[in-house]
């Protein structure tokens, strides 16, 4: 399994607000989407992925109007 450190923001929808909600957590994972897909279950979700050459990863996450950003980077 792979160790990365994930930094998720979530956009925040309020009017005049260019603040961001931004959480940081290490994990362990073969799969980094299919992480993404449990963390926001029970939901539809539109998920995209830009993959870095060193491995790292870029998931955007859409569901019910609200876009969320993954960064993994491997540990």
């Amino acid at each position: 399994m792979a160790r990365y450190e994930v930094v998720r923001e979530i956009e925040n929808q309020c009017a005049n607000n260019q603040m961001r909600d931004v959480f940081f957590r290490e994990i362990e994972c073969d799969d980094p989407v299919q992480w993404v897909r449990q963390e926001i279950k029970g939901r539809e979700v539109n998920i995209s992925v830009d993959e870095k050459q060193n491995g790292d990863l870029t998931v955007y996450a859409e569901s019910a109007g609200l876009v969320q950003k993954f960064l993994f980077t491997r540990l």
